[in-house]
């Protein structure tokens, strides 16, 4: 017979000499055989008083800059266009844009990305009354869309007049016809001043496509289209801009001379945020490119790096950066830790740039090794603010690139923007790869990366979700019900962790099966 009462278990705890498991900090210490993955540990669980649907993951990107959840698509040439932007945007993260291109087609992503979803449309497409059917028409195939207001000189700023849409010329079969004779004339509008809520609530209850906004001489200053406000509903956790309410979208560039053209060009197309694409930050290149960033565009927030240790994180933060780059050689097609002898394992880096970044508030991104919903957690336990992922995101629909069967398996190109591959595409000026690796002058050129293939993983609209799911079932079980909490509990020591085993990872997986599918969502 047992000499304790059962009914005071949890009372006998304060007799241990310690807490099961380990801090985050003795993990750190004790690794005495080296830096640490994310393979190389687990975090024991916690109490579960709350369902997951209560977690937030809402996280900092930069200094300026909050998500409803932690996710950034990589900006390397076979994940991140604006397709993917977009969509990492509505889906609460936020898309980073390749630069392997010219400055030019990226500031037309990015434009892309800022006009899919509009609070106020400030720059409507307008026409005039003398414009014909057949006009309008040969606009819908160009621009893909029927319906444009009407002022007297066929400018924003003019006199409202009427608007035209699809339904006014739908049965109209002269093209010769003018807009005027034909264009809808009894409108409703609102007043210049009205909020985005009020003028979204307006044009709810008008039924109407289209609610312009005018001064107070009848002006048209602006409109609010009821296909955003459609999406709105859609993705209620889309990441936008505070003032224009579009969706939010970040660039890549890299630090020679024509990277300042590049980003006038991004920062004129709406960009808000920019990332100084480095494979080692910790350059007099990138400090003085974060300098003349921060004193001629002030407002745009920059996000530095990559960096592995609190020596680099130092010098870019003193320089100004709104944010960390964390990752030197651990992306599943990265071989810079193998050509470089450079780079530290991902688990370490992420702590020890983090716990002292973490001190001066500039939030944390890491990037690289991220493999699953486990990797994601991990990585923000350790304090992470938010997460980069390629790999993971490589072979969506979403992704750039079409695809292709091989042993009848539907794949998709995945390459490292230090393979050889993709250091060979030349944009104007410089190839965006080669400035990454400092190998812009190069004969010969080293390759840091490789290219690849990866399995269709269908769209990220349902691949997100699933992660973002995940993840909040990921805490819960931690027992935190916040991005917050779990940095909180962590630094503070009561969510603890534990070492893993080369045959504790092998127990952690699938074994003993003769056979199986691993299908990761429905």
């Amino acid at each position: 017979m047992s000499q304790f009462d059962c009914a005071k278990a949890t009372s006998y705890l304060k007799d241990y000499p310690k807490k099961d498991g380990l801090s985050v900090q003795q993990l750190i210490d004790s690794s005495n055989f080296g830096g640490l993955t994310y393979n190389d540990f687990l975090i024991l669980p916690g109490l579960i008083n709350f369902p997951a649907s209560q977690v937030s993951i809402e996280a900092k990107l930069t200094k300026k800059i909050t998500l409803k959840a932690p996710f950034v698509s990589s900006p390397m040439d076979t994940v991140t266009e604006s397709e993917m932007a977009i969509h990492m945007a509505l889906l609460g993260g936020i898309g980073i844009l390749h630069h392997n291109c010219t400055p030019e087609e990226q500031a037309e992503m990015v434009k892309k990305v800022k006009k899919y979803e509009n609070g106020f449309i400030n720059d409507p497409i307008v026409i005039g009354p003398d414009f014909t059917v057949a006009d309008v028409r040969k606009m819908k195939k160009d621009l893909g869309f029927s319906s444009y207001p009407v002022t007297v000189d066929g400018k924003v700023g003019g006199k409202l007049v009427g608007i035209i849409t699809s339904r006014d010329i739908q049965f109209i079969d002269d093209d010769s016809l003018k807009v005027e004779t034909v264009m809808t004339k009894d409108l409703i509008t609102a007043k210049k001043g009205i909020s985005l809520s009020e003028g979204n609530e307006l044009l709810r209850s008008s039924k109407k496509g289209k609610l312009p906004i005018v001064d107070d001489n009848g002006n048209l200053v602006s409109l609010i289209s009821l296909t955003d406000l459609l999406k709105n509903q859609e993705y209620p956790n889309a990441s936008k801009s505070f003032d224009s309410k579009q969706l939010l979208c970040g660039a890549a560039i890299g630090t020679i001379d024509s990277d300042r053209v590049r980003l006038e060009k991004l920062v004129d197309a709406g960009l808000d945020v920019v990332v100084i694409d480095s494979s080692n930050g910790s350059s007099v290149f990138q400090l003085d490119m974060i300098k003349w960033i921060k004193s001629t565009y002030p407002h745009l927030q920059v996000i530095a790096g990559n960096v592995v240790t609190r020596e680099q994180a130092a010098l870019l933060i003193e320089a100004g950066a709104d944010g960390l780059r964390i990752g030197m050689g651990s992306g599943s097609i990265c071989i810079t830790q193998e050509v470089m002898a450079c780079g530290r394992p991902q688990g370490t880096a992420v702590y020890n740039v983090t716990e002292f970044a973490n001190k001066f508030g500039v939030p944390c991104m890491a990037d690289g090794g991220i493999g699953n919903i486990g990797h994601i957690t991990k990585a923000l336990a350790l304090g992470a603010s938010t997460v980069m992922m390629g790999g993971l995101l490589a072979g969506t629909s979403e992704t750039p690139g079409d695809y292709f069967y091989r042993d009848g398996k539907r794949l998709k190109v995945y390459r490292g923007m230090g393979s050889i591959d993709a250091m060979q595409q030349t944009a104007t000026n410089a190839n965006a790869s080669t400035s990454r690796y400092f190998s812009e002058s190069d004969k010969v050129l080293v390759a840091q990366g490789v290219s690849g293939s990866v399995v269709d993983k269908g769209s990220i609209t349902k691949f997100v979700p699933y992660l973002y799911n995940g993840l909040q079932h990921s805490l819960q079980d931690i027992g935190v019900k916040s991005l917050d909490e779990l940095r909180k509990n962590t630094d503070n020591g009561d969510v603890r962790f534990e070492f893993r085993t080369a045959s504790a990872q092998l127990e952690g997986g699938v074994h003993g099966l003769h056979s199986y599918e691993k299908r990761l969502h429905n």
